[in-house]
């Protein structure tokens, strides 16, 4: 059976007549007139009947017509279904550590619900151990992290960019307190710390215990703003990246202090292998491309 058929007879019912049907549709009426047959034919009914100048459905009309209505929208409703996929809705999950989100990543986050307003964000601030395992076990759609443990295999991995970090202390510090090249020494500033396993830390706690400097104690504060707000009270100094620097340096409230640590940290985004990429996932992922890439 041809679905026009079954829309011919729907046009004909509201449009009431065969004409109003052939000028809905851009038929001929001869071709109205064939649908309508073709279609007493395969039933072996007579659907129509005429009433003054109206058609009307006759009682066998009235008793196929639920079934029309339901074959069509059923057909309505498979020809909507790759739309309905396409459409972006439902969660994205995404997570990684405060510096990242703050400093690198609200344009993106901008861009992406101008892009995709039905879908629900979650964004997950966790260090970066914790985005990478919950890359691993499926909890986490997008994992963006600095790079900490290397390459697995059911990790899908690209580099976002590469970045310097800075020791920071406030300009009112006592210059001779910011040597920090000099091997041998013990200090009696403060290290604030971000927290112990961040790619930061180890690599300033590197850096000290190599050339033999200790400091007085270390005070730990998840929060990079929370840290620069204490070394500009003179609490301290600390070991950051440096595009989450780029005001207070600019405005002379930090100071970046001298040392011989030249690391590049390596920041990723990551997804697991296995998992489907949907088009909210694709989305996401260009826009980390096209805005950082």
């Amino acid at each position: 059976m041809d679905l026009k058929y079954l829309q011919t007879f729907k046009t004909i019912l509201r449009t009431g007549s065969f004409q109003g049907a052939s000028r809905e549709l851009n038929y001929a009426p001869s071709t109205v007139t064939f649908h309508i047959q073709q279609l007493e034919e395969e039933l072996q009914l007579q659907l129509f009947e005429k009433v003054g100048r109206k058609m009307v459905l006759t009682q066998a009309g009235e008793s196929v017509l639920p079934h029309v209505d339901a074959i069509l929208h059923a057909m309505d409703s498979l020809y909507n279904c790759e739309k309905e996929m396409n459409e972006l809705k439902g969660t994205l999950v995404v997570a990684m550590p405060e510096t990242l989100l703050i400093y690198k990543m609200q344009p993106v986050l901008k861009r992406f619900k101008e892009a995709a307003p039905q879908v629900k964000l979650s964004i997950l601030i966790q260090d970066c151990d914790s985005v990478r395992a919950g890359v691993l076990d499926g909890s986490v759609d997008i994992g963006i992290h600095y790079d900490v443990s290397g390459e697995d295999s059911s990790i899908v991995s690209t580099v976002l960019s590469r970045f310097k970090a800075l020791l920071i202390a406030s300009p009112e510090e006592d210059p001779e307190v910011l040597d920090f090249t000099t091997p041998g020494q013990k200090k009696t500033i403060d290290l604030i710390s971000y927290y112990p396993d961040s790619v930061f830390q180890e690599a300033i706690d590197h850096y000290l215990k190599e050339r033999d400097i200790v400091l007085n104690c270390s005070m730990q504060l998840w929060s990079a703003e929370a840290i620069k707000k204490n070394v500009m009270n003179r609490m301290g100094v600390a070991y950051l990246p440096e595009f989450a620097l780029t005001e207070e340096l600019a405005q002379g409230t930090l100071i970046p202090v001298a040392t011989e640590l030249d690391e590049e940290i390596i920041a990723l985004y990551a997804y697991h292998k296995n998992k489907y990429v949907t088009k909210q996932m694709q989305l996401f992922l260009s826009l980390i491309e096209e805005v950082l890439g």
